[in-house]
């Protein structure tokens, strides 16, 4: 069994460190909120006041917290990952971020003796609770090998991507098709509502076609039901699409779509939608 160290326990990171703990690895938490591990620390799971000690007790050491900037304190701040990042051990960033601190962590982690990867997932809350999610990694590849057991508690999907930062370009491209195919959703439903259809109806036939997708089948029946908790916040969906559109620039790539799509749900954090979930994109059309 390893000694893991897993920081960040919010709606994602507390499935996927269960995940870890019942298969009776040992599990070191440290989370901005102590509550938030209350669970894991109840099955066994010991607590850390700081990154760095749950670092250095550790030989693999997961994080998956909110922003870029958390992503930068957890790993380079005081008491942070970095610092104490044991000689051979690896470390995990599973949070969606830039590629460009993924390759700044890649590079501390090496000069420390150990490695990392950027390891971003798509799936959810439900994908973390039922260990299915899709896992993209960039990064060392001897260390993607001795964390492939560890990967696949979490998920089902885990595909090498290549060098440093691959990871996070792989879930930009992930998340350009989840924006847009989120505007189809909704376009499709306030459609449906407004030309007489039964919403769930239409559901059930066009789920099964070619316009089926991951958003259809399980996001569109929470808009239906108005049912907004969030599965994925929709402030970290601004910041995934915001790194898309700013890396999509760096390359000189065009983008136009997921512009839209950022600027519908920059409207809805601005009347205080920003801690429901993606679905509540559905809520402009209530507006028309």
């Amino acid at each position: 069994m390893s000694r893991i160290a897993f920081i960040g326990t919010g709606v994602m990171g507390r499935s996927m460190a269960a995940h870890l703990l019942a298969a009776g690895h040992e599990l070191h938490v440290y989370s901005r909120t102590r509550k938030k591990a209350a669970d894991l620390l109840a099955n066994g799971a010991r607590w850390h006041d700081d990154p760095g000690t749950a670092t250095a007790a550790a030989e693999f050491v997961f994080t998956i917290v909110g922003m870029p900037r958390d992503v930068e304190e957890v790993y380079f701040g005081e008491k942070g990952i970095i610092a104490n990042l044991q000689p051979g051990a690896v470390a995990i960033d599973m949070t969606t971020s830039t590629p460009a601190l993924a390759e700044r962590i890649a590079e501390a982690a090496r000069q420390r003796g150990g490695c990392a990867l950027d390891a971003p997932v798509s799936g959810g809350d439900k994908g973390a609770r039922e260990g299915i999610l899709s896992i993209m990694v960039g990064g060392d590849r001897k260390g993607f090998d001795r964390t492939l057991p560890l990967f696949e508690l979490m998920g089902r999907n885990i595909v090498y991507q290549g060098s440093a930062g691959h990871g996070q370009r792989c879930k930009i491209c992930n998340q350009i098709v989840v924006a847009m195919n989120m505007l189809g959703v909704c376009e499709s439903l306030a459609f449906a509502a407004k030309s007489g259809l039964a919403p769930k109806t239409v559901l059930q036939s066009i789920s099964a076609g070619a316009a089926g997708s991951w958003a259809l089948t399980n996001l569109a029946p929470k808009m239906l039901d108005h049912d907004f908790a969030p599965g994925f916040y929709v402030r970290h969906f601004v910041k995934d699409l915001t790194i898309a559109v700013e890396a999509a620039a760096e390359l000189g790539v065009s983008v136009e779509g997921v512009k839209l799509v950022k600027s519908m749900y920059e409207k809805l954090a601005a009347r205080g939608f920003e801690y429901d979930g993606t679905q509540a994109l559905y809520k402009l059309w209530g507006d028309e």
